[in-house]
């Protein structure tokens, strides 16, 4: 193969491919199949785009990038890109169009389905439409994590997922119980990580990677020492009361600018009350759940955390390096857990990460022992994403894939964030994935570990 190829074909059949697509659009109609049409609209805010159009998105880029781009079909519907081509049609208009009712967008999102299904199907297809196919399938199950980041800026109520499945599992693969049922406490501690040259990203023979994760290259790394677990609510807790909020000496210049602007004195979804913190948990109101990570917070509050605690946040390298190496010259593990498994081949699974939204909430620290890095760092995969100290940014001979605007618009002032979160699929996660946000973000399931400053 190719190592410069933009679209290698992923080491999936068709025929799992086509259980993935349908898994992913019964996800999407699950996540917004009980709110009322005003609910579908909802109010124009720059974080989240109106769901009825945000669905219809999601049908139209997997038809332009698949059926139409590689195929050469006509499009399903002719006023398509006029509605959703996001590259094009500026966010704060995304209210005004004249979207199809619910019935036809629903309409819409089968159709092309069902013609995907069918093309794949067929022997005679490029090798490429695997590619995109999973490609784009990744691209809803991005939108699907988005969805409830949207209902819980909304305070929307937590969507039913019972009969949603897994990652292309049956309903009853399901954990039977949620985090309450496996709390495990906190984890405190560091791990040291040895140093030495680390190639950070995919590897050229990687059955599958995004434009920003190719290639790996070489990148020296001192020894550090990193957290085993992510910073907890208990902890942020602490943060606050020491007056975390308001000590400008804690905050860059940036970040303190940000904290003012928007009269910041503790996490975005907490309130206090007599009783002490409560947690806006998508419509309901909870006691902080102290040994599970703190969630929803930006990259600005992560670093004032860090200095109030003499701690510091991990760089890509480094976070990659431990969720991913047993040593400095050690093989590079797809997933922190295991040695030998590849992407593609088998996805996370419950007992090792808290993904695909199966638990609807994070889980404590402590939990899941079975999803362990080789130095020891749990829950790399998974939970929270984590903030990392690096700009998003191309690395060396970065060549955008057939749809540019998926990394390059973003380098240079976006911060990157690694790991995955409890709504995140997991069967397009690996070690090397990166996601990426403006520091100010603190609507997404977004948290942080910290590193030694030594």
């Amino acid at each position: 193969m190719n190592p410069r190829s933009a679209e290698p074909p992923p080491p999936i059949s068709p025929e799992r491919l086509a259980v993935w697509i349908e898994d992913a659009r019964h996800r999407t109609l699950a996540l917004v199949e009980d709110l009322t049409g005003e609910q579908m609209l909802g109010p124009r805010l720059s974080i989240v785009n109106p769901l009825l159009w945000e669905i219809g998105h999601v049908a139209w880029f997997q038809e332009r990038w698949t059926l139409r781009d590689l195929l050469g079909r006509e499009p399903v519907r002719a006023d398509g890109d006029a509605l959703y081509d996001s590259s094009a049609v500026p966010h704060d208009t995304r209210w005004d169009l004249p979207l199809p009712t619910r019935e036809e967008t629903y309409l819409y999102l089968w159709s092309v389905k069902e013609r995907l299904i069918e093309a794949l199907e067929d022997p005679s297809a490029p090798d490429a439409l695997v590619y995109r196919a999973a490609y784009t399938t990744f691209h809803e199950d991005m939108h699907g994590e988005a969805f409830l980041y949207a209902r819980q800026t909304l305070a929307y109520p937590a969507p039913d997922l019972r009969d949603a499945g897994g990652p292309g599992e049956p309903a009853e693969a399901r954990p039977a119980s949620g985090p309450e049922a496996i709390g495990a406490g906190p984890l405190p501690g560091d791990v040291e990580v040895p140093g030495g040259t680390f190639h950070l990203g995919a590897d050229p023979d990687a059955p599958f990677a995004f434009d920003n994760e190719k290639w790996a290259h070489p990148v020296e790394i001192e020894p550090f020492r990193i957290a085993r677990a992510p910073v907890t609510q208990e902890e942020m807790a602490a943060f606050v009361a020491a007056g975390g909020y308001r000590r400008e000496e804690l905050w860059s210049a940036e970040g303190w600018h940000w904290r003012q602007g928007i009269g910041a004195e503790h996490p975005v979804y907490w309130r206090r009350e007599d009783e002490g913190w409560l947690r806006r948990d998508f419509d309901r109101w909870v006691a902080l759940e102290l040994h599970r990570p703190v969630i929803q917070v930006s990259w600005h509050e992560a670093e004032a955390y860090c200095r109030w605690a003499g701690r510091r946040l991990p760089t890509e390298a480094e976070w990659e390096a431990a969720a991913s190496a047993a040593t400095a010259k050690g093989a590079k593990r797809t997933f922190p857990w295991s040695p030998s498994a590849r992407w593609g081949e088998e996805p996370p699974g419950p007992g090792e990460a808290n993904l695909d939204a199966l638990r609807m909430g994070c889980v404590d620290v402590a939990a899941l022992a079975d999803g362990d890095s080789a130095c020891g760092c749990r829950q790399m995969l998974g939970n929270v994403w984590e903030w990392t100290a690096s700009t998003f940014g191309p690395y060396p001979g970065f060549t955008p894939d057939m749809y540019r605007d998926y990394s390059a618009p973003w380098f240079g002032d976006h911060m990157v964030l690694r790991g995955g979160a409890w709504p995140t699929r997991g069967r397009m996660l690996r070690t090397t994935w990166r996601n990426y946000y403006t520091p100010d973000r603190r609507d997404v399931w977004a948290g942080f570990r910290t590193c030694a400053l030594d």
